[in-house]
């Protein structure tokens, strides 16, 4: 069983920023591929919002380009979200992706965060 805790969330005014988190924790973690972060707004479909290989490659919806950084940590199986410049649109419940694979059976498992609320007032 994988658990992917996230954190950082919350309630900020237009052009602030918010930096989330979303950490990997299993004693079953042979290692994680791609890693990414997801949102869905009250009413709308789950949309990508940013991802990253594990040698550090990243893509970005057009919506978040310039304005959003995705970054990994892979000792701390940990993969982040700084948001800058935000917009009362990139108000949503923001989830991290992880495909990580495990061991006993070694198998890849696609895990998913709990979700965290991020909030931007105009």
């Amino acid at each position: 069983q994988v658990q992917l805790v996230e954190s950082g969330g919350g309630l900020v005014q237009a052009g602030g920023s918010l930096r989330l988190s979303c950490a990997a924790a299993s004693r079953s973690i042979f290692s994680i591929n791609d890693m990414a972060w997801y949102r869905q707004a009250p009413g709308k479909q789950r949309e990508l919002v940013a991802t990253i290989t594990r040698g550090g490659t990243t893509n970005y919806a057009d919506s978040v380009k310039g304005r959003f950084t995705i970054s990994r940590d892979n000792a701390k199986n940990t993969v982040y979200l700084q948001m800058n410049s935000l917009k009362p649109e990139d108000t949503a419940v923001y989830y991290c992706y992880a495909g990580i694979i495990i061991t006993t059976p070694v198998r890849l498992v696609d895990s998913w965060g709990q979700g965290t609320q991020v909030t931007v007032s105009s």
